[in-house]
C-alpha cells in the first residue's frame, strides 16, 4: 500500500492556527490534500494531528484521520521523521502493509500533483531511499557573510572574494514540499538528507518555506503573481 501522510499539529506558535490559516481562499492544508488526491499516486491520504478542529478541516477536503497523533509526538521539538514512523506503524498494527509513503507539508501551497508523481517514479527507478524535493540557492553559498559581534562583517569562506560565480559550485536546500521514501527507511528512522537520498528539483519561485508572518506575506504574494500570470496565458 501507498500512502500519503501530512503532518499537521495544532500548536503552531509564531504563526496561530498556521495549517488550517486561510491561504488562498481555503485552509492552507486543503492545497496539500488536493495535490495528493490529484497525483493519484496513493491508496490513502492521512493527515496526522493532534487537533480536533484540523482534524475536520482535514476530512472535509477528502484526507483521512484515523487516529490523533500523540502529546509526545506534538510538541516542538518533535521531528518529522519519527511522526511518519509513527503512521506506517500504526497502520501496520491494522494488518494494512505500507510499501512507500510520501510526506507531504500542510503548508506547501505550491505543491503540484505532477511533482509528487516525479518524486515516486524517482524513488521507484533509482534504488534510492528517499526522494525529496529541492531548489537551489539564488546566490552561491560560498559568498555567505556573517555580522560579527563588532558589527561588522566577514565572509564565511573569505578564499572564494575573487573566485567568480559561475565558477562556484551551486548549492541546494530543502524545498520543504514533500519526502517520499520507502516504509522501512521510514520506519529505521534512516536520516533524510544524505547519500540515500535522490533529488526532486524544483524551480525556486515555487519554493516558499513558510514558518514566520514574514514567510506567509512572501507566499501570498507568489501566490498572486502565479495566479495572475496564469489568468495572462489563458
Amino acid at each position: 500500500m501507498r500512502i500519503a501522510v501530512i503532518p499537521a499539529r495544532g500548536g503552531s506558535k509564531r504563526i496561530p492556527r498556521k495549517n488550517i490559516k486561510l491561504f488562498g481562499g481555503k485552509p492552507i492544508i486543503a492545497w496539500s490534500i488536493e495535490a495528493a488526491l490529484k497525483s493519484d499516486c496513493f491508496d490513502r491520504i492521512l493527515v496526522s494531528t493532534d487537533d480536533p478542529e484540523i482534524s475536520e478541516v482535514a476530512k472535509e477536503y477528502g484526507a483521512e484521520v484515523p487516529f490523533l497523533r500523540p502529546s509526545e509526538l506534538s510538541n516542538d521539538y518533535t521531528a518529522t521523521v519519527p511522526v511518519i514512523a509513527h503512521a506506517v506503524r500504526w497502520l501496520n498494527s491494522q494488518g494494512q502493509h505500507v510499501s512507500e509513503v510520501c510526506c507531504i507539508y500542510a503548508t506547501a501551497p505550491f505543491v503540484l500533483a505532477e511533482d509528487i508523481q516525479k518524486g515516486l517514479n524517482l524513488l521507484l527507478d533509482s534504488g534510492a531511499d528517499y526522494a525529496i524535493s529541492v531548489t537551489s540557492y539564488a546566490f552561491p553559498i560560498q559568498r555567505a557573510l556573517r555580522i560579527t559581534e563588532s558589527r561588522r562583517m566577514e565572509m564565511f569562506h573569505p578564499e572564494h572574494f575573487d573566485t567568480r560565480s559561475q565558477d562556484l559550485e551551486e548549492a541546494w536546500h530543502d524545498a520543504g514540499q514533500f519526502y517520499w521514501g520507502n516504509a522501512r527507511a521510514w520506519l529505521e528512522q534512516e536520516p533524510i538528507f544524505g547519500p540515500s537520498a535522490a533529488p526532486v528539483p524544483l524551480p525556486r519561485h515555487r519554493v516558499q518555506d513558510i514558518d514566520t508572518p514574514e514567510d506567509w506575506v512572501s507566499a501570498e504574494l507568489m501566490f498572486k503573481c502565479i495566479n495572475f500570470n496564469s489568468k495572462e496565458n489563458s
